[in-house]
């Protein structure tokens, strides 16, 4: 009887050292200080562009950084190359379609570190209605403290073949050769602030 009861009693006390395991962190991104651009061939030149509407939730395990997850949701009549024809033929069926496909998708499924600052996140990219999964080159730029809160910084290099989503629209050049090029170089910067808990509803 006294041996069940000191088994009983050590798992009360072992409980709440579980309890207090650390919760993921949350962070969404800060507008102001991030950006989603882009550059692709144009003849003997590159075009480069930006999607001002997006938005990321970033799921931050500082313990076990594999644990981690993040979302990124980009508004693709966004669209923005400093010209607005070209930006409305963006928008066209032509290319991105956006009145049939308004959004442009990431959502993870794994994180695998490759260092303490880089880090390959694997998920489902979804763009012209088609779904893929790539991996997306990630790297930590650090943590800071600020009057507003925590802050944390990541950087996104990457390429993608417009053809793999069924954007295959060009014209074919007098002298030989296409007007643009296939493969879109994608640069995402991200400032992101760590989001605060709901407040606990408040007792009757």
């Amino acid at each position: 009887m006294k041996l069940s009861r000191s088994i009983v009693l050590l798992s009360l006390l072992a409980t709440p050292l579980f309890a207090q395991e650390a919760a993921p962190d949350v962070f969404g991104v800060d507008k102001a200080h991030s950006s989603t651009a882009f550059k692709v061939r144009h003849m003997m030149s590159n075009v480069t562009g930006n999607f001002r509407d997006f938005d990321a939730m970033i799921t931050l395990d500082r313990e076990n950084p594999a644990k981690s997850s993040v979302e990124f949701t980009i508004q693709a009549t966004s669209i923005d190359t400093d010209n607005n024809n070209r930006d409305e033929h963006l928008r066209s069926p032509d290319f991105f379609e956006v009145a049939k496909y308004p959004t442009i998708t990431f959502k993870s499924k794994s994180v695998k570190p490759k260092s303490k600052t880089e880090f390959d996140v694997t998920g489902d990219f979804t763009l012209h209605g088609v779904t893929k999964e790539i991996t997306l080159p990630v790297t930590f730029l650090g943590f800071a403290k600020t009057s507003r809160g925590e802050v944390a910084g990541f950087e996104i290099e990457t390429t993608l073949n417009r053809k793999d989503y069924n954007i295959v629209w060009n014209r074919n050049l007098d002298e030989g050769g296409v007007l643009l090029g296939d493969d879109v170089k994608v640069s995402i910067n991200l400032e992101t602030r760590k989001k605060q808990p709901a407040a606990a509803p408040a007792a009757k």
